[in-house]
């Protein structure tokens, strides 16, 4: 009987390690764009939603055209990476970075940032990002940014956050669902009723997944999708402007 193929040893010395590459690919990557583009942010982003980030990135994606015999880039790239690698990439003291003061970013990478290589003028960068704000549902571990609480009675599709007369009564198919979420309901004349007000969470209060699957049931997005840039470098000045101290 010919011996089976699944039962092949593998040792873990012979497996290829992907994430030393990847981290030399962004390092390089990094370096390179320093020489490419005219300035480089730093930007943070808060409740991250790979979504919406990837709508950023394609919006500033990498886009060339042919000018007086030259190819040009006009948009840039955006890295969302290891820190420390990136940070690496710009320097740390004035023997290692890259570019002329590319080290004084790498103390704003810290948390949930990246960078992004453009070409763009900084106001209309600014401009691009203060205009970003996506509403999405909260996760588990977030903090809730409002009391949501759905009134006693008939419960409706929206748990009373608009008028009754503009809502539906919640389709008495959920019901199981939300007893099993520790909701005390029950079915009244083929409707989900409530005997008391049920507070699904507290302003302030870190959620859990019972609650932010009952706040996806009832509509209730709270979470702001938002970038927020920190500082950039121009290649023209070789200078690092705080964007909070230029707003001040």
């Amino acid at each position: 009987m010919p011996k089976s193929k699944r039962a092949k040893i593998v040792h873990l010395t012979k497996v290829d390690k992907k994430g030393k590459e990847l981290s030399l690919k962004l390092f390089s990557n990094v370096r390179e764009c320093l020489d490419e583009y005219q300035h480089c942010f730093v930007f943070s982003v808060e409740n991250m939603r790979n979504t919406y980030l990837k709508d950023v990135r394609n919006e500033l994606s990498d886009c060339r055209k042919y000018e007086q015999g030259l190819w040009i880039n006009i948009l840039g790239r955006l890295f969302f990476g290891k820190t420390k690698v990136m940070a690496k990439a710009l320097g740390s003291t004035p023997e290692d970075e890259y570019q002329p003061n590319t080290r004084l970013l790498a103390p704003h990478l810290v948390g949930n940032v990246g960078l992004l290589f453009t070409n763009r003028e900084p106001d209309s960068i600014i401009e691009y990002f203060a205009a970003i704000a996506k509403t999405d549902y909260a996760r588990a571990g977030t903090e809730a940014t409002r009391t949501f609480t759905v009134p006693a009675g008939t419960v409706y599709s929206r748990g009373g956050d608009i008028a009754e007369e503009q809502d539906v009564p919640m389709a008495h198919s959920l019901e199981p669902e939300l007893r099993k979420l520790n909701m005390p309901t029950s079915l009244v004349k083929g409707k989900i009723t409530l005997q008391n007000e049920y507070t699904v969470c507290k302003e302030g209060g870190a959620l859990d997944s019972r609650q932010t699957r009952l706040l996806k049931l009832f509509g209730v997005a709270t979470a702001d999708f938002t970038v927020q840039l920190l500082a950039y470098w121009s290649a023209a000045t070789n200078e690092v402007t705080k964007i909070g101290a230029m707003e001040e």
